[in-house]
């Protein structure tokens, strides 16, 4: 029987994992005198935008149960 792989799976590195190994391989190679932390924005911001994103949610959350109690 034969497999059909035609599925929506997606392999690689993507966009920005693709867009860090570029900052860093212009930071090694000196054609960018950027600081580290600016070279590997690709790799830490989707992780902080995701913490972020999270902390407003439960801060949300947390606010409507409160006015909830109250107005009971």
């Amino acid at each position: 029987m034969r497999e059909n792989n035609s599925g929506s799976s997606s392999g690689g590195i993507g966009f920005i994992g693709l867009l860090a190994i570029v900052f860093i391989v212009l930071k090694l190679c000196k054609v960018i005198s950027w600081s580290w932390w600016l070279v590997t924005i690709p790799i830490w911001a989707p992780v902080s935008l995701g913490i972020v994103g999270l902390l407003i949610y439960l801060v949300v959350v947390l606010v409507v149960r409160i006015i909830g109690k109250e107005g009971k």
